[in-house]
């Protein structure tokens, strides 16, 4: 019967959305990077974790051009980079070993060295000052390199930093995302957040099937099939997705390479790739970014509007998390019970990324 009407297979909204209502367009992005109020401190939270080791997005490629400097802040640490005239991303502390600038602030590239504002002093990569224009000696403390070494990589249109509190070199390599980089998909669609949380809360989320009813309205709680490979970690779904039309058949297949690497995949509506972007800024401050690419044939074409409404209702999603996460507390012996999903495996898995930690 091709007159009638299909039913709308979306739940009715639950208790957190209430705090998302009338919350749209500048409204709703200003709520995104605010800082909520009344959040407890990182003490009363247990947010005082060690920052987990990984590779971690800092910037787009394209937002650092060749000559340019930038300021960062990531795991309380303010931090400067630029690329060289050779087209390398270096990064340093940010400030100067002499009389303590910040290079991030009128810093300049010459070559691919990076030249202090206040004295013009010159590092390479490493931090070993070759240049000071009005001394005939450089003291040998910074023909050094600095203590800390920050390795850099650029993959999936993006730059990639490693850290590791206690300065070891990179364990694994950033995994390459093919539709990223593949002319046939779209640029990156970005959305950004704050969150005044944890990391660690974050990535659980993942494998807590019972929230999807209770913040996100689904109709059922997902069967999530997991694996689990040294430092990666993928699942993924088979499930009837609710649509204005009714519902459909699809998948959503997830992958994270240690903890700051994550994409997921959304098939049977329109295909969307989304790569996660997370980064610690503080104990209790995450930078993320979301990045949507989508085929060019689905995202220009006559589905155009159902592959918009695929990101927006991703983005609802975060955000409906984002309520919890904002004020959440992590507890180190949390009460599960069976239906909550893999949260004690989840923790063993995660906990590999704490330098020096048994369990985290």
């Amino acid at each position: 019967m091709a007159d009638q009407a299909l039913t709308d297979a979306r739940t009715a909204p639950v208790a957190v959305w209430q705090m998302l209502a009338g919350l749209k367009g500048d409204a709703l992005k200003e709520w995104r990077m605010a800082e909520p109020r009344n959040r407890a401190p990182v003490a009363d939270r247990n947010l005082d974790l060690p920052y987990p080791f990984g590779w971690y997005p800092i910037l787009l490629s394209s937002e650092l051009q060749v000559g340019e400097v930038k300021p960062l802040r990531y795991f309380s640490t303010d931090l400067v980079v630029w690329r060289g005239e050779d087209g390398a991303v270096r990064m340093l502390d940010a400030y100067c070993r002499h009389l303590g600038a910040h290079m991030g602030y009128g810093g300049r590239v010459e070559g691919n060295m990076l030249e202090c504002p206040f004295h013009a002093w010159r590092y390479d990569g490493s931090g070993v000052v070759h240049e000071i224009p009005y001394a005939k000696v450089i003291p040998p403390q910074v023909r050094r390199p600095c203590d800390r070494q920050w390795p850099l990589t650029e993959a999936n249109r993006w730059i990639w930093m490693w850290y590791h509190p206690e300065g070891a070199a990179p364990q694994w390599e950033v995994a390459h995302v093919p539709e990223a980089s593949d002319p046939d998909w779209t640029d990156y669609d970005i959305q950004e957040w704050y969150v005044w949380g944890n990391i660690q809360n974050m990535a659980e989320n993942g494998v807590d099937a019972a929230h999807f009813k209770y913040i996100h309205g689904t109709a059922t709680f997902p069967d999530y099939k997991f694996e689990w490979n040294g430092h990666r970690r993928a699942a993924y779904v088979d499930a009837k997705l609710g649509t204005p039309q009714g519902e459909v058949d699809g998948r959503i297949a997830y992958e994270t390479v240690g903890p700051g690497q994550s994409w997921t995949r959304f098939t049977g509506i329109s295909e969307t790739l989304l790569v996660a972007c997370l980064t610690p800024v503080e104990k209790d401050k995450i930078h993320a970014r979301f990045c949507f690419t989508q085929p060019k044939s689905q995202a220009e074409g006559p589905m155009a509007g159902l592959a918009r409404a695929i990101i927006k209702d991703i983005c609802k999603q975060f955000d409906q998390d984002k309520v919890v996460w904002d004020r959440q507390k992590y507890l180190p012996r949390p009460l599960v019970c069976d239906g909550d999903g893999p949260i004690g495996m989840f923790r063993k898995h995660y906990a590999q990324f704490y330098a020096g930690a048994a369990e985290a």
